[in-house]
């Protein structure tokens, strides 16, 4: 077979035919759970392979319905748990009520070459129980923007490609939103969308009224207005990281493995870490996928016809590096030295915060699981910037807090206090696109391993001129748009935060029309090994400024149904 066995003593095959598939997925997470979704529903029988411990839906969502005053320290961190993951705390949604979903800093190591915070979920389900939820389309405005730059790799398709696969993916997984009518951030199909607020509707008029090329819109959210195949609706608590039990958002623990597992063709084996892909020098194919339990540390292969790689960016480039043969020294498909760099992360340090004196006589129902957005407007039709390429978008949302509080508020006036409710105010967040840049890389280590004996992932990335230019930008235009529109005590500061806690990790493995730039053609498959699929955020060539999700689920679901459609031809 070509791959290196030297440190597998326990392998036990177990006779192939009892480990062969049609398909192996790697992954249960996001583009994982759509993979096994279409292979399955195409009448492929299917194996999943997760490194983590299952999660059932609603059994395995401890806190979803506590209170904070039921939880220990009131859903905060401990300092104990701060102290013990320096990197994972940094995250937004790590909090003590969804800690048991993220993976702890000491539990599996890394090597940061400059600071990187990787945030990941080994549980089946992946960050699909605690992702953020908001879905935009690409447009051609994305798709075509390395190559009228000249920057990176061209894509290998273009937004009609991909629309009519937004469109499936959108139906099954459920998007709240509105049509707005902007061409650069195409409409979807989407179900009713949540409401506006009073001030966030007061921004949004202000806005669109003081600046021509600008739109807010409410989010596009993966949480479903209405039932949807007998999940939901959302029931507005805004606790969704925490797993929701009424299905009230998309994960792939409550729709797309569900929905795997009810055509009877799914095999789903948790506490599986992937150590490589086998792949066969005489057949020019890949023929399994070599796994150790994570409890038992026995090496067995499995062996399948395609395989369907979506352990999440950086994991799945591990997976290729290491799977070595003589045929591909230096990782599956990896004949350009093009694996592991490029990596990129949407650049979320800018953030502003105002406040809003007016609409005191207003408020609002429950706890809105979404925010409002502001799609990018420069570098867009008229605007060209001087100092930064591309752009990005901006995420906000409004809000009424507790209470006036002065430096004497304690005892009965402090109790009284919060039961009024206090001034509005807005916070932004920008997302600014990062280009790809061959320095920006994932290797393995040379000297360092896991607890597997896999070698540990080494990763060297940072901003760079453009992302900064644009930083300082989101800023200015930032305040610009809340003093315009009337907010006081403007606040806006780059928090400085490493790459990595975008939590959006792309590239590494990038699609391209040339093999002699990229790893993957336009079908996602590897093209020196055509039954290899890479449809998770390696394959990105761009990140444009987009929440990535919604696209990598389109590619997935596009690249399963292309797959199944080859090996009817007998191509694969």
């Amino acid at each position: 077979m070509g791959n290196n066995n030297d440190s597998l003593p326990n392998i036990n095959s177990k006779g192939v035919e009892q480990n062969t598939f049609d398909a192996i997925v790697i992954g249960s997470g996001m583009t994982g759970g759509w993979a096994a979704k279409e292979l399955c529903e195409k009448g492929l029988k299917v194996l999943v392979l997760e490194r983590g411990r299952n999660v059932e839906h609603i059994k395995d969502y401890p806190t979803a319905t506590l209170a904070p005053w039921e939880l220990p320290h009131h859903d905060s961190l401990t300092k104990k748990m701060k102290d013990e993951n320096p990197i994972i705390s940094q995250c937004y949604a790590f909090t003590e009520a969804t800690q048991h979903f993220f993976v702890k800093d000491s539990e599996h190591p890394y090597e940061q070459t400059k600071p990187f915070a990787w945030v990941r979920g080994y549980l089946v389900g992946g960050k699909s129980l605690m992702w953020a939820r908001w879905t935009q389309r690409w447009s051609d405005l994305d798709f075509e923007a390395n190559a009228k730059e000249g920057v990176g790799v061209d894509w290998p398709i273009r937004y009609k490609d991909i629309a009519p696969w937004y469109s499936y993916v959108e139906k099954f997984v459920g998007i709240s939103g509105n049509k707005d009518g902007i061409p650069h951030l195409p409409d979807g199909e989407f179900l009713p969308p949540m409401e506006m607020n009073c001030v966030e509707k007061h921004f949004k008029e202000q806005t669109e009224k003081n600046f021509a090329n600008r739109h807010v819109i409410i989010s596009r959210t993966a949480n479903l207005s209405k039932g949807l195949n007998g999940r939901g609706p959302c029931q507005y608590r805004d606790m969704c990281a925490r797993g929701c039990p009424f299905a009230g958002y998309f994960s792939s623990v409550s729709a797309s493995l569900p929905a795997a597992r009810a055509t009877n063709n799914l095999t789903l084996r948790p506490f599986s870490v992937v150590h490589s892909i086998i792949y066969d020098e005489q057949k020019n194919k890949a023929t399994g996928v070599r796994v150790i339990d994570a409890n038992t540390k026995q090496t067995t292969d499995y062996f399948a016809k395609i395989i369907f790689l979506n352990a999440g960016t950086i994991n799945s480039t591990l997976v290729l590096m290491n799977s070595t043969s003589n045929h591909f020294p230096n990782g599956l498909g990896n004949t350009n030295d093009v694996l592991g760099h490029y990596l990129m992360d949407h650049n979320y340090r800018g953030h502003l915060e105002a406040s809003y004196d007016g609409f005191q006589d207003s408020y609002y129902y429950g706890r809105r699981p979404t925010g409002i957005y502001i799609a990018r407007y420069r570098n867009v039709g008229d605007d060209k910037q001087k100092d930064f390429t591309r752009g990005f978008a901006i995420a906000a949302g409004g809000s009424r807090g507790r209470g006036k509080f002065t430096d004497d508020t304690i005892g009965v006036n402090l109790k009284e206090q919060m039961t009024e409710p206090g001034d509005w105010y807005m916070w932004m967040t920008g997302m600014g696109e990062c280009l790809p840049y061959y320095e920006n890389k994932v290797s393995l280590s040379k000297d360092k391993k896991d607890a597997w004996g896999i070698p540990q992932v080494v990763i060297d990335c940072e901003y760079k001129t453009n992302e900064l230019h644009m930083l300082k930008d989101i800023l200015n235009s930032g305040s610009e748009m809340l003093e315009k529109a009337g907010f006081k005590n403007i606040e806006a500061y780059d928090d400085n935060q490493a790459p990595g806690l975008g939590i959006h990790e792309m590239g590494t493995a990038r699609m391209g029309k040339d093999p002699k730039t990229s790893i993957l053609n336009g079908n996602n498959q590897i093209w020196d090994v055509k039954n290899v699929f890479v449809t998770d955020g390696a394959c990105m060539a761009s990140t444009a400024c987009q929440n990535p999700s919604l696209t990598y689920m389109a590619l997935t679901a596009r690249g399963a149904n292309f797959a199944v459609d080859e090996m009817k031809k007998g191509n694969l």
